[in-house]
C-alpha cells in the first residue's frame, strides 16, 4: 500500500513510523520536515498529504503535530479525507470500522514507539464497517453541508 506520511517535526517517534510502515512493506511518501527542502508548517504538509488520499495516488496518509489536533484539521479539510486523531489502539480500530477513516493524525507529544505499534497494528487490522447505518454516517460526510444538518 502506498501511504503518505507528513510531519512538521523532525521527531524520532515520526522517524519511527516511516521505518515502521516501510518494515510493514508498505511504500512512504514523505512530507513536511521529513523530506528536505519540504515546507514543515502542520497545516501544509498534512494538507499534502491528505491531498494524495483524496487524488487517489496514495491509499492512506498518517499526519503528524505536536498535539495531533492541527494536522488532523488541516487533513479534514480536504474533501474525501476522513481524519482520525487516534491517541489509542481502541480508537484507532473504531476510526476505521466505524468511520471509514484513510487518514490518521497522530500526537508526536503522546505517542511512543510501543503505543505506536498497538496504534498501526489497530489501524491495519481494522475493516470498514459494512451496517448500513455506518455507511450512511460516512455517506452524509460527502454532502455540503451533510443534509440532516440543513
Amino acid at each position: 500500500m502506498r501511504i503518505s506520511v507528513s510531519s512538521d517535526m523532525d521527531e524520532p517517534v515520526a522517524r519511527l513510523l516511516v521505518d515502521e510502515l516501510r518494515g510493514r512493506g508498505h511504500e512512504v511518501v514523505t512530507h513536511g520536515a521529513l523530506k528536505a527542502g519540504d515546507d514543515p508548517q502542520w497545516a501544509v504538509c498534512s494538507r499534502a498529504a491528505a491531498r494524495e488520499v483524496a487524488a487517489g495516488t496514495s491509499e492512506q496518509a498518517v499526519v503528524c503535530c505536536w498535539t495531533g489536533t492541527g494536522a488532523s484539521i488541516a487533513a479534514n479539510k480536504v474533501p474525501g479525507v476522513r481524519a482520525a486523531l487516534c491517541t489509542d489502539a481502541g480508537t484507532a480500530d473504531g476510526a476505521r470500522r466505524w468511520n471509514d477513516a484513510n487518514v490518521l493524525a497522530l500526537s508526536l507529544r503522546l505517542t511512543s514507539g510501543p503505543l505506536l505499534t498497538e496504534i498501526l497494528d489497530a489501524w491495519f487490522a481494522a475493516e470498514p464497517s459494512e451496517d448500513p447505518e455506518d455507511r450512511a454516517n460516512v455517506a452524509l460526510l460527502d454532502t455540503d453541508p451533510p443534509s440532516r444538518l440543513r
